[in-house]
This record gives structure tokens, C-alpha cells and sequence, in this order.
């Protein structure tokens, strides 16, 4: 015989309630529970799509943190390299007044040198010369000082060097672009007007 208060006999009773349950009270609790899933798999759809809003923007940020580091690390040396340019400059000047009489004397060689080497380390570090003497005149690359008579469009003259850091312009070069050819003016019984070979830009 069983004694009722041992475990098994709890168990009987409970199987026998169990059977007594209406099966309508079943079918709500199945309801209850598919809503209950229902629920919870909208929000873990949620949450999922939150997460991966989130990873997104992480790895936009990594990239974009990245991309700033290597142009502050490309460009870190611009301000000095734009300092040294003048000094560049004033080296072209001289060497092309430099009298035929001075030109094979072992300092002005000595000058040329030290000049190419400069130019050389600049080059390393990613300078460049825009060019600009028969190009077809690029505001991006170029700046125009003056008009003169010429091929239209085409710089015919350059007045001091532009250079690029990489992929940046940091000085476009000073032209002198071609504003084309004036036609001669049919003389009739009057003064022929003066001719402007510069206009200022």
C-alpha cells in the first residue's frame, strides 16, 4: 500500500488533474505560448538588427579613424615642405642668373648640388612638380597672373613653379596663359589702336 504523502502518490494526483483539465484550457495555453514566442522573436529580430546597426557603425568608425591617421601621418610634413619652397625658389633664381663666366666655378657647382639633393629628399617625401609649360591651362593646377598673346587656353609661360604633396596641390603654379592672336585691324585713313601684348587677369 502507498503511503499519501510520498512523492509518487503526489505525482498520481497531479496525472489525474492533469487528465481532468478541459482540452480548451489546453488549446489557450498553446495559444498563450505560440504568442509568447511570437513576442520574443521580435524582439530578438530587434535586437539583432540593433547589434547589427551598431557593428556597422563600428567598423565605419575603425575605417574612417584609419583613413584619418594615415593622411595626418601622409601630410604631417606639409607646413615644412611648404616653408622650403621659397628656398627652392630662391635656388632657381639664381642659378639662372648665374653668369657663363661663374657657371664652371667649383662653388656654383657646389650650390647646384646641394640644390638637387634638397629637391631629392623633397621628392621622397612625396613633392612634386605640377607641370605647366605647354599644358592646357587647369585652374585646379594653375594660376593665371596674366593674359598675353598666344595659343588661347595654353600656358605659355611659366612665372614660378607649383608643386603637388601626393595627391594635393599645396601651390598651383603662376602662369601666363595664351589669350590667342589678334588680327590686325584694316586701316581706314586712321590711326591703327595700340596693341596690348599683356592684360592683367
Amino acid at each position: 500500500m502507498i503511503d499519501e504523502t510520498s512523492p509518487l502518490a503526489e505525482n498520481r494526483e497531479k496525472v489525474a488533474e492533469d487528465a481532468r483539465q478541459p482540452e480548451a484550457a489546453q488549446a489557450e495555453d498553446v495559444e498563450a505560448v505560440k504568442a509568447a514566442l511570437a513576442r520574443e522573436k521580435a524582439r530578438a529580430e530587434e535586437y539583432l538588427a540593433g547589434w547589427q546597426r551598431a557593428q556597422a557603425d563600428f567598423i565605419n568608425y575603425k575605417r574612417r579613424t584609419e583613413q584619418e591617421k594615415a593622411d595626418a601621418s601622409k601630410f604631417a610634413s606639409a607646413m615644412l615642405i611648404l616653408n622650403l619652397l621659397p628656398v627652392l625658389d630662391d635656388f632657381q633664381r639664381a642659378f639662372a642668373s648665374v653668369s657663363a663666366s661663374l657657371a664652371g666655378l667649383t662653388w656654383v657647382e657646389g650650390m647646384q648640388l646641394v640644390y638637387r639633393k634638397m629637391e631629392s629628399v623633397l621628392e621622397a617625401n612625396g613633392l612634386s612638380q605640377i607641370k605647366a609649360m605647354g599644358e592646357k591651362f587647369d585652374p585646379r593646377y594653375h594660376e593665371a597672373v596674366l593674359h598675353k598673346e598666344g595659343d588661347e587656353g595654353v600656358v605659355i609661360e611659366e612665372l614660378q613653379r607649383g608643386y603637388r604633396l601626393h595627391d594635393k596641390v599645396i601651390r598651383p603654379a603662376l602662369v601666363v596663359v595664351g589669350k590667342g592672336y589678334e588680327r590686325p585691324v584694316a586701316e581706314e585713313g586712321g590711326e591703327k589702336p595700340p596693341a596690348t601684348s599683356e592684360e592683367a587677369y
